[in-house]
């Protein structure tokens, strides 16, 4: 369990960030998944008064506060209409209600962990994070890199009409996923996230253009037959490299029949 020194609120960005500065410090998310690690924190720094827990909708983007819960990116009207209701697929099996009123989207994406639904679901859409010093990187670039002492403080989704579908196995419904999948299709572009390989996501492109003359049976078994070939995985106590494999054909092909508007 973690033990902290010193609980801080910030009054603002540019005080957390001073303070982050220190090794010992620590910003806070939702907890969730923070408080189960071993170790001591020198400062706990809370953005709670900072006015990044909400998500707002404008005409060209959706912007969501780093502090906004995943219970609020569940229910966000305009973000599932957008999204087909996949946002609303991608955490609904989060564990429970109580954990997704308090589990933030900033803390999901910044812990870029490997069993991440979150994490998919976003790095299929036009995502970028919005960095206090770094300021606006694309999601897929950020993913990649090791955590540093900057504050994410928001997350941009650009209103790119397309197509999108999510899936995810789990052993037990409120269990960590086996493997996740998103896709999506955005300006000519297809794309499949796999994630939970049990590493963190990866994007592939539909660079052979597998589904460019349309989504059928045919094609989208395909696709998911070459996603599987691109998708490194590995095996844990969910599933053997094998195993996940496999997942990552069957769920791509469901995926893309949704995004085709067929049934799965």
């Amino acid at each position: 369990m973690i033990q902290i020194q010193k609980y801080v609120q910030a009054e603002s960005l540019e005080q957390a960030y001073q303070l982050n500065q220190k090794r010992s410090a620590r910003i806070l998310g939702g907890m969730l998944w923070l408080r189960l690690s071993r170790g001591s924190v020198g400062t706990a720094i809370d953005l709670c008064r900072l006015g990044l827990d909400t998500i707002e909708e404008t005409q060209d983007a959706f912007i969501l506060g780093a502090m906004a819960t995943l219970r609020q990116l569940e229910r966000h009207p305009g973000l599932n209409a957008y999204t087909h209701g996949a946002a609303a697929r991608a955490v609904q099996d989060i564990v429970g209600v109580q954990f997704r009123n308090m589990a933030t989207v900033g803390g999901s994406v910044w812990g870029r962990f490997g069993f991440s639904d979150v994490l998919t679901f976003l790095l299929s859409l036009d995502t970028a994070v919005e960095l206090y010093h770094g300021g606006r990187v694309p999601l897929e670039e950020f993913a990649r890199r090791k955590p540093d002492a900057d504050i994410l403080t928001r997350i941009h989704i650009r209103k790119t009409p397309g197509r999108f579908a999510y899936q995810a196995l789990r052993v037990q419904r409120t269990d960590l996923p086996a493997l996740t999948c998103a896709l999506s299709q955005i300006e000519g572009e297809t794309r499949a996230v796999i994630g939970a390989r049990p590493g963190r996501a990866l994007v592939i492109r539909d660079a052979p253009g597998i589904l460019r003359d349309g989504i059928t049976e045919e094609s989208a078994r395909a696709f998911g037959a070459y996603v599987a070939r691109q998708t490194p995985t590995g095996s844990n106590l969910r599933g053997s490299a094998a195993y996940r494999s496999h997942l990552a054909e069957i769920l791509t092909r469901r995926c893309a029949l949704e995004a085709g508007g067929q049934n799965v």
